[in-house]
């Protein structure tokens, strides 16, 4: 009997094929760059918080790095209690460091289709199922995304044809414009306030760390 959680490896298959052609054409880490070039937030990105909010922060993360792990449970925190009063929205984007992650372009295509087939909360529940699951293999996506309640099929059809979607260029313009900013690791994040310079955090900052920079920009 064939398993409910079970994604046709031919289609898995085929989309590791294609990461591995994306691979290939990835822009590479160098140095230099400067924070005020971060893009603009937009309507399709991935936004936990109030959208409006005076602080966001923006963070360029790989599935497959143990500080992100971290990270992205400290941001989580910051967001519950700091962002309660609806002045804190955090903003993620991907990052994949292929050069030493076989794996994080993989990861970024996944979170990227469960965010297509089901929406912005389910993209939330799936990189926190991702972070949670560390490592995972690729063959095990399918099951993630079901047990968040993503339809195995629709994620399927998503990840084999990602290359046409539009979601590899999306990928490729979050981890090119990482670099443009100067970033050679993650988690590397900028936390922007109107009228004020960006502050960048590269790498994975405690909770009363990041809670303090926040209140700085808050002008608490």
């Amino acid at each position: 009997m064939k398993s409910p959680y079970t994604i046709p490896f031919a289609i898995i298959a085929g989309g590791i094929i294609v990461a591995g052609a994306v691979y290939v054409s990835m822009p590479k880490i160098a140095t230099g760059g400067n924070p005020a070039l971060v893009r603009p937030v937009d309507s399709t990105d991935h936004i936990l918080g109030n959208p409006t909010a005076k602080v966001t922060i923006i963070e360029y993360a790989d599935f497959d790095c143990d500080y992100c792990k971290g990270f992205n449970e400290t941001l989580h925190q910051i967001v519950a209690n700091e962002g309660v009063a609806g002045q804190v929205a955090w903003i993620y984007r991907e990052f994949p460091l292929v050069e030493i992650h076989q794996n994080a372009l993989a990861h970024a295509r996944a979170a990227e289709c469960v965010a297509q087939v089901a929406g912005n909360d389910m993209f939330w529940k799936f990189e926190t199922a991702l972070f949670n699951a560390q490592p995972v293999e690729p063959a095990n996506y399918g099951v993630l995304a079901k047990s968040i309640g993503v339809s195995g099929d629709a994620f399927a059809s998503c990840y084999a044809g990602a290359a046409t979607s539009g979601i590899n260029e999306r990928i490729v313009k979050d981890r090119q414009n990482a670099l443009d900013m100067g970033a050679q690791g993650t988690p590397y994040s900028v936390i922007l306030v109107a009228g004020k310079s960006p502050i960048v955090m590269a790498g994975g900052y405690s909770y009363d760390a990041v809670k303090q920079l926040v209140d700085g920009m808050l002008d608490k």
